[in-house]
């Protein structure tokens, strides 16, 4: 098939040429960010490939349609930004790869909470300058802290297995509890209330969108750490800032961020950031953000693109795709 592959980087091309070579799709790849004024690249392509900041509302998915694409593959699990009743109408099946490395996710996690509770960022910098004071850098131990974790499906499975390790009360809130976890659950104002660390792993939907806002942030404990590696839009940013404002929210460890589109995943240290919202959760000592790198591991990329071929595969064989979102 002819695949046309939006947001592209250098890692994006290797993984999936590497996976395409006993395959033999023609991938064209694409720096630029699918919208309905980039979507005519992928004119007379079968398929195309596209990631969490790609923009496939009804122009877009229409202009695909028009010019010959069948088939939307995510490389990614969330699919929040597809319009799925426009696909349907126009005849387009969606895919996308559920479940890459839940282990390269709920590890950037930890190590973002490391960091950010042990100051490794603010020492790091100190230490390049020979500034060797210890003033400021005073963290806590995890061992015996309670860490409320949203969403335990495969990543928030793999992040109370680390956390356990630690030795921390595990506090847990899903609509759908398991019993293979060292978790308790319990309701979402139970966990707020309680945790020490906040950690969120659920799928950006209309009933957790906006899961911490001004109301939620309320009912933290004061001082609790939020850890955010699943959507940018589960958090209000304007409320969160107000909470560290206030002291009331301890710190932040973002690897999302709601508006990041046309931010992350692109080089603007030359410019001013034109973001107010993200310069000035950047400015604060207690925020820790990375560009949406939760899933940046080799083993990660390599299942990515593996999967995400395999199924375009499947689908120029006349198969019904595993993995598939909207089916025609």
């Amino acid at each position: 098939m002819i695949v046309t592959v939006f947001d592209t980087h250098h890692f994006d091309r290797h993984s999936f040429e590497k996976a395409n070579a006993h395959l033999g799709h023609a991938l064209h790849f694409h720096s630029a960010r699918l919208e309905a004024k980039t979507a005519k690249l992928a004119a007379d392509s079968h398929a195309v490939c596209v990631f969490v900041n790609d923009v496939l509302d009804r122009p877009t998915l229409t202009i695909l349609q028009e010019n010959g694409v069948r088939l939307i593959a995510l490389r990614c699990a969330g699919f929040n930004n597809v319009d799925l009743a426009a696909a349907r109408d126009l005849g387009l099946t969606v895919t996308r790869v559920p479940a890459y490395s839940p282990y390269a996710v709920a590890e950037h996690a930890v190590a973002l909470l490391l960091a950010l509770n042990r100051k490794l960022h603010r020492a790091y910098n100190r230490v390049r300058e020979s500034n060797f004071s210890l003033e400021g850098l005073v963290g806590f131990d995890l061992h015996g802290k309670t860490v409320g974790i949203v969403g335990t499906g495969k990543i928030g499975a793999v992040f109370a297995k680390i956390m356990a390790g630690f030795g921390c009360r595990l506090l847990a809130f899903d609509a759908f509890p398991r019993t293979d976890l060292p978790v308790t659950y319990v309701d979402a104002k139970q966990l707020l209330a309680e945790s020490d660390v906040i950690s969120l792993h659920v799928p950006l939907l209309p009933e957790t969108y906006h899961f911490l806002k001004a109301e939620t942030i309320a009912q933290l404990k004061r001082g609790a750490v939020i850890v955010n590696t699943s959507r940018g839009a589960l958090i209000e940013a304007h409320a969160l800032i107000d909470g560290l404002k206030s002291g009331h929210v301890g710190g932040a460890a973002l690897d999302v961020y709601e508006e990041e589109g046309g931010i992350f995943f692109h080089d603007l240290s030359g410019r001013i950031l034109q973001d107010d919202v993200l310069a000035r959760l950047i400015s604060m000592p207690n925020v820790l953000i990375t560009s949406h790198q939760a899933f940046l591991t080799h083993e990660a990329l390599a299942n990515i693109a593996q999967t995400t071929l395999e199924t375009i595969t499947a689908f120029e064989r006349g198969a019904v795709p595993e993995n598939v979102v909207v089916k025609v």
